[in-house]
């Protein structure tokens, strides 16, 4: 098996304003909250936000980086609720839990089914995510 149930993995990373503006620019997200510090001053949240798509894949991302090593993976479903804002200037941490393994013959290899989410610097959950992936063993 190459994933367990409750197995848990995590990591942490600084967001930048260059970075987040960035990955907006990239995505085709315009919108001046990821892009203007003087427009996001003078919203509700004060200063520069990640945009949803940013945090989203970052937690994503975290999946295949972490059952690459152990096989081939594939993303099957993932649904996520923005709960907070993420600053462009906030360290982060991203958390996934195993919460279930299923043999699955026909795709030859694990359906894993995670819960996960990403910390603010407050320790409060941002966004929270269910996911789903196919790990295979490598041939």
């Amino acid at each position: 098996m190459l994933a367990h149930p409750h197995e848990r993995f995590s990591s942490e990373l600084t967001l930048t304003p260059r970075a987040v503006a960035d990955y907006a620019s990239a995505v085709g997200d315009s919108n001046p909250l990821h892009h203007d510090p003087a427009f996001a001053a003078t919203t509700r949240y004060g200063r520069l936000i990640a945009s949803g798509p940013h945090t989203s894949a970052l937690l994503l991302a975290l999946t295949a980086s972490h059952f690459s090593a152990k096989g081939s993976v594939v993303g099957l479903e993932f649904w996520v609720r923005f709960r907070r804002p993420v600053f462009a200037d906030e360290t982060i941490r991203l958390e996934w839990l195993v919460v279930k393994v299923t043999p699955n013959a026909k795709l030859g290899g694990d359906v894993v089914d995670l819960r996960g989410r990403v910390l603010g610097a407050d320790g409060k959950t941002a966004l929270g995510a269910k996911g789903r992936v196919l790990v295979t063993a490598r041939l």
